[in-house]
């Protein structure tokens, strides 16, 4: 492969992994629509690539937000033993699932994913400090609170509905394993919904989680054969560098504003991909 393709390739993953780690949504999202649309890679292979990413991205996020006081440990590994569940058993049928049906099956889950987002449009930053609860959350010792920099003080939330949000995680590790896409845009929109975490919560937890997930699935992709090396190693190393950049703007950004970004991007990526999946290539006729 020629310098120049990889470091485009590089900076698909830098940029991919930058906007994706400041959603806690990793970079598959959007690194999949970049190399099959822009660098015409095999759907197959980009997911493979999203993949190896979606762990680089995690890695490199995941510190910034602990230290940031804004991952949910303790709820991040009761969430993962379901997503993981989900995601060894999308491994099972990824092969024999046809690229156009990814392509509809991607579109879909952005367009529900923005929908359940659209509904919460309000995090519990301003409301008072919730009843202290009397379910599994709390036998399990899931609530907590994060440090808000915009009113300087931490604000306590409590875990709903754990059984409901373990649910949604095992088909987030499923899609995430048939789509390369880490899993988190499902993971959020099911932590701030099912479980009513503030969304900066959804986003740092989701981040720690997306990497378990990836890993759970990306042997049976480099068994197939479907990880190149030659593409997933600039992403990777751009995906790291990304991911810590958009850390960082997570921290100080108002959640308002973090939602509508999300939004925007789901409903942005699902028209590309609706788009691709009818055999639309806007590229090919502009040029």
């Amino acid at each position: 492969m020629s310098f120049e393709a990889t470091f485009w390739l590089f900076c698909a993953g830098l940029g991919a992994s930058a906007a994706g780690g400041m959603l806690g949504m990793a970079s598959g999202l959007f690194i999949v629509p970049i190399l099959t649309m822009f660098f015409h890679i095999d759907m197959h292979a980009a997911i493979g690539t999203s993949i190896v990413s979606v762990i680089a991205c995690s890695c490199g996020g995941a510190a910034a937000f602990l230290r940031g006081g804004l991952t949910n440990v303790r709820l991040a590994v009761v969430l993962e033993t379901g997503t993981t569940l989900g995601a060894l058993t999308g491994v099972l049928v990824a092969g024999i699932v046809p690229v156009a049906a990814l392509d509809f099956l991607f579109a879909g889950v952005l367009l529900v994913s923005a929908w359940q987002m659209f509904l919460r449009r309000e995090d519990p930053a301003g409301m008072a400090s919730p009843l202290p609860s009397k379910g599994l959350a709390a036998k399990l010792g899931l609530n907590s609170s994060y440090p808000d920099s915009t009113l300087r003080r931490d604000i306590p939330y409590e875990v709903r509905r754990v059984p409901a949000g373990l649910t949604l995680m095992y088909v987030a590790g499923l899609v995430s394993a048939l789509l390369g896409i880490g899993s988190g845009i499902l993971k959020i929109p099911a932590m701030d919904n099912a479980l009513r975490l503030p969304i900066k919560v959804s986003t740092a937890t989701s981040n720690f989680m997306i990497g378990v997930t990836a890993a759970a699935s990306a042997s049976a992709y480099f068994l197939r054969g479907e990880i190149v090396s030659a593409i997933a190693g600039p992403v990777a190393l751009g995906s790291v560098i990304g991911a810590i950049a958009g850390a960082r703007v997570l921290m100080k950004v108002r959640s308002e504003r973090l939602r509508l970004l999300f939004l925007s991007m789901l409903l942005l990526v699902a028209c590309q991909m609706l788009m691709q999946g009818f055999g639309i290539d806007l590229l090919e006729h502009a040029g």
